[in-house]
């Protein structure tokens, strides 16, 4: 059955009822002059973006006219206007996917009766399937490119179980799949998030009033009266007073938020969504698979996990110190066992059971008995009033026992984590770990069971308790190699172990030497740190992460991402620091911690299976990975998990080549993995703009190598990603869901496109090209440089408040290498070029065109329609693409660029506009669209949506930035002209980032 998605009609009945109270708003609040200003300006811009070119000097004679004030109101209008048609397109998106839901169930529970049927007699379910999965599933791909209904069906459980069925995939292999799945997304805090805290509370207030404006709507006209009523008057009444609220609230962050700020904004999501969205899709799950397979085993609760980076990411952020990781792991410990505290006191109202209508088992009384003698305070308060209620007598014994653990976690947040000094506590009245708490529950719930009861609240906290324990999130501590090898150089060179200097020591030499270290049972380090501050946190990092996991448990924090992982000794040395904290055992082979090289260059991904392989020969790392050297000859199974950078990468050699060079690299590293029969889990680090690996995370998974996921992925979840994907409860279901399917999926059905060796070499050829275009402009261009720093925001953008962390590694030397991918992304976001995206893909392409036109072009189109990689790559470019605006980019260049060098950098703007408009034609022409995203409407609708609109406010941008440019340069000189201060100009500036950014839907 195929569901018709809401209306577009209903999205432009909520666009209207919003844009005009946002006019009406503004009205009130400065006055008709400014809602003609703000109407003039887009009436002089299409309704596709890009002012006409004939008009274009109306417009900028528009904005320079106006004076600061009345620049920064218009900046803050479409900035308002384009957070709240987002917040209408994602209440409109949640309704879409919430009506799909209940149509795809009520579809997939229809057949249900016809599937039990003949389940028995099911085609392959006693054998390997004789159908060839891989060509169904490029027909699959072929159809979803085809047809748009049939995309918007994909990537949820009620689609995929039904297809795997009628595929044939035997179902063994499903249900072994099943068993092994490991999704985890790590939440970090990567500065891209521009809006405050306060503001997304203003966001949830008015997506609540949409909801009840729906549910009001609906009603009337299922009673077939007119959609207006004083209801529904009344909430666009509390629309108004949010919007007027929200236009005399500061969008510009107050001050630069400390880790613990952002650790704070992190946890938002799960106190608001996730916590309770989690157990929704294990059911969701659940009645999918059984509609079409109703024997087989659901996966455990907790298939699904959260890790973060906030509060442990030290990787080029000072501010991140043992005792903030620490005080992380506190916080979140803190917050997971407040919901807890809730949850079971509505499970005391509930379960009023008493014991003269209804049974218990003897041990559950027997373990009343136990905290009678434990905890009397509470039998001496409680006793009597639930003497013949002994599930509310049990639940407050479990209550206390939490807000125990819950007041001895306040205090030792507090302590020195280092010393180890946490106070006191009796053993039996808290909790020690998750696994204590939930055994309880599970005694409950086996009485319920077996006296003929269930609770569904309280299998609901199982699954959470199962799932975030008593930490929530797992800590990934995570830190640059050179910080490792300086400190262990430090330390050998202070001690006189070696003839020279370690850091002059070659690869083979410190490979040697570590591994013989690591054998020793004597310690390295001493007790106190006489080194250098750098080295005194580096130990003390491992320190703490001991601590932690004994105060924690392990699961806590056991993962440690090595980022610019070189060699083999960037790993070993991290071993060896893990040794001298008690991490590990040399005797046994075992450790606590989990190395995880980062590979992030294109240099380092080539190098990385040569670098897996020297790690997999050394005896004593195997050990590691198979949990000691005892379970090693047990064979027992092992896993090693790798990340891959894509925001480096990119930066590095452009989007194609760094799209291609991860996927060898997952391959290569497959293939090494199982030659050592390690299991391997490819950990993604990806961005939220394509030049940093984003996009549609369904498509993502489907376009890696079939191989590499097998059933587990780990993936990244960065900035404002985490508000377009987790803001809604049913956004972050639908987006659970589909990155769940595409695991099976992509584990599944293998298209086995991937393994054929032509089409790599074509795809080889093409990335080289397209990396030796995009490194012609970007290192070799003279300049370039001089162009970036000019023409885009980049010095404004790194004085934006958004983030603990400073824009540039290792100081403030303004050079592309030391720039972090993310403000360099921003910048070509904010100006229009979105360039990191798609620069020397056009040239690729069109060479390779070139030496056979049309066999070659009809090559490139079967490429897109039956393989996910090159799709999904194309696909992504495209949707760059629609969102370049090379008028408005060039309005940049004339306007900022410095006079005196005009001359020789407007040559880089055409050398780049003509890369454009080559990329765009190679797309059309593989695609067959006439228009870009012609095969995409909703996100074509999405993206017209705000390019009318955005184009002003690049205008005032400009403006804004030439003045506060001129205000510096006269300051420089000791002549300043401007009646402004350089403060108010930046304010201006910095509200025309937040606007662009919310019009773009992206920033890094």
């Amino acid at each position: 059955m195929t569901v018709t998605s809401t209306s577009d009609l209903f999205l432009r009945h909520r666009l209207k009822i919003v844009e005009d109270l946002w006019a009406c708003v503004l009205q009130e609040e400065c006055g008709q002059e400014l809602v003609d200003l703000l109407n003039q300006l887009r009436e002089l811009c299409s309704p596709d973006g890009q002012a006409p070119s004939f008009l274009e000097s109306e417009v900028l004679r528009v904005v320079e006219r106006l004076d600061l004030n009345e620049a920064i109101r218009a900046a803050r209008a479409f900035a308002l206007y384009f957070q709240l048609i987002n917040i209408v397109e994602q209440h409109y998106e949640q309704r879409d996917q919430q009506q799909q839901y209940r149509a795809s169930r009520d579809t997939a529970s229809s057949a249900a009766v016809e599937q039990s049927k003949t389940i028995a007699g099911y085609p392959g379910s006693h054998g390997e399937s004789s159908t060839p999965l891989g060509r169904l599933e490029a027909d699959l791909l072929e159809k979803s490119l085809q047809d748009p209904e049939a995309r918007r069906e994909m990537g949820t459980f009620h689609w995929l179980f039904p297809k795997l069925r009628s595929l044939n995939v035997p179902p063994q292999h499903v249900q072994n799949l099943i068993k092994q799945l490991d999704i985890r997304l790590v939440f970090t805090a990567h500065p891209t998030e521009i809006v405050r805290h306060t503001i997304r509370d203003k966001q949830r207030r008015i997506a609540r009033i949409l909801r009840q404006l729906d549910q009001v709507e609906d009603r009337l006209t299922a009673q077939g009266l007119p959609a207006a009523s004083w209801e529904a008057e009344v909430l666009r009444e509390q629309l108004t007073e949010e919007i007027r609220l929200w236009w005399r609230t500061d969008e510009l962050h107050q001050f630069k938020p400390t880790v613990l700020d952002e650790v704070d904004y992190t946890l938002h999501y799960f106190q608001e969504v996730l916590f309770d969205a989690i157990p929704q899709l294990y059911q969701r799950f659940k009645q999918a698979l059984h509609a079409s397979f109703p024997t087989m085993e659901p996966p455990s609760n907790n298939f699904c996990k959260f890790g973060s980076w906030v509060g442990s990411d030290r990787d080029g952020n000072p501010s991140v110190t043992p005792q903030i990781t620490w005080q992380t792991a506190c916080y979140q410990r803190g917050m997971v066992i407040e919901k807890y505290i809730q949850s079971v006191h509505r499970l005391k109202d509930l379960l009023s059971l008493s014991l003269h209508w209804s049974d218990v088992l003897p041990e559950l009384l027997e373990s009343l008995e136990q905290d009678q003698l434990q905890m009397p305070v509470v039998y001496d308060q409680l006793a009597i009033r639930y003497r013949q209620e002994p599930y509310r007598l049990k639940l407050s014994y479990i209550q206390k026992r939490l807000e125990n653990t819950r007041d001895r976690n306040a205090i030792i947040n507090n302590s020195d984590c280092l010393r180890g000094d946490a106070p006191d506590s009796n053993p039996n009245t808290i909790y020690a770990s998750g696994a204590a708490f939930l055994a309880e529950l599970r005694l409950i719930e086996r009485s319920l069971t077996e006296t003929g009861l269930s609770c569904r609240d309280l299998e609901t906290l199982i699954c959470q308790v199962e799932i975030y324990g008593f930490t929530l999130a797992h800590l990934d501590v995570r830190q640059e190699s050179t910080r490792h090898s300086d400190t262990i150089g430090e330390i050998v060179d202070y001690l006189q172990l070696l003839a020279k200097p370690y850091n002059e020591l070659t690869e083979y030499e410190r490979t040697l030497w570590l591994t013989t270290e690591l054998q020793t049972r004597r310690p390295l380090i001493p007790t106190e740190l006489n080194f250098s501050a750098k080295t005194r946190e580096a130990v003390e990092t491992f320190r703490m992460v001991r601590r932690l996991q004994q105060e924690f448990g392990t699961d806590i924090c056991n993962t440690y991402v090595i980022s610019m992982s070189h060699e083999v000794s960037d790993l070993l040395e991290v071993l060896l620091l893990a040794k001298e904290a008690g991490l590990y055992d040399p005797a046994t082979g075992t450790s606590a911690l989990h190395v995880v090289p980062l590979f992030e260059t294109v240099e380092d991904l080539l190098k990385a299976p040569s670098v897996l392989k020297h790690l997999f020969e050394l005896p004593l790392y195997r050990a590691v990975l198979a949990g000691g050297y005892a379970q090693l000859e047990a064979q027992a199974p092992s896993l090693q998990e790798v990340m891959l950078g894509y925001s480096d990468s990119n930066k590095d050699s452009g989007f194609l080549s760094s799209s291609w060079e991860i996927h060898k690299a997952q391959q290569a590293l497959q293939t090494v993995a199982e030659q050592y029969d390690v299991s391997l889990r490819i950990f993604h680090g990806r961005g939220g703009s394509v030049g940093r690996g984003g996009g549609p995370a369904y498509e993502a998974i489907l376009a890696q190598p079939g191989r590499s996921v097998n059933g587990r992925i780990k993936i990244t979840e960065q900035g404002e990603v985490l508000a377009s994907k987790y803001s809604l409860p049913e956004l972050a279901l639908y987006n659970l869901e589909t990155v769940t399917t595409a695991v099976i999926q992509g584990s599944l059905l293998r298209t086995g496109f991937d393994d054929i060796q032509p089409w790599h070499e074509i795809m080889e050829e093409l990335a080289a090209r397209s990396r030796s275009h995009y490194r012609a402009l970007i290192y070799e261009q003279p300049d370039f440089l001089d162009f970036f720093l000019q023409v885009t925001p980049i010095e404004e953008i790194s004085q934006l408040q958004i983030s603990s962390r400073p824009a540039r590694r290792g100081g403030g030397k303004k050079d592309l290498s030391g720039l972090r991918a993310i403000p360099w992304v921003f910048s070509w976001t904010q100006s229009r070029f979105l360039l990191p995206a798609w620069y020397g893909m056009g040239t690729a392409l069109n060479d390779f065109l070139v030496e056979e036109p049309e066999e070659h072009l009809k090559l490139l189109r079967y490429f897109y329609f039956k393989w996910q990689f090159f799709k999904m790559a194309i696909s992504k470019v495209e949707m760059t693409l629609s969102k370049v605006d090379l008028q408005i980019a060039g309005h940049y260049v004339h306007e900022l660029a410095k006079p005196e060098d005009k001359a020789r950098l407007e040559p880089v703007f055409e050398q780049i506009s003509n890369e454009y408009h080559l990329t765009r034609e190679m797309v059309l022409a593989i695609t067959g669209h006439k228009r870009l995203l012609d095969g995409d409407p909703d996100l074509q609708r999405s993206v017209q949506l705000r390019n009318g609109t955005i184009v002003p406010l690049g205008f005032l941008q400009v403006s804004l930035l030439k003045r506060l440019r001129q205000h510096n340069t006269e300051a420089v000189t000791g002549v300043v002209r401007s009646r402004y201060s350089k403060g108010e100009l930046l304010r201006g500036a910095l509200l025309t980032i937040n606007g662009i950014a919310a019009g773009m839907r992206n920033t890094g």
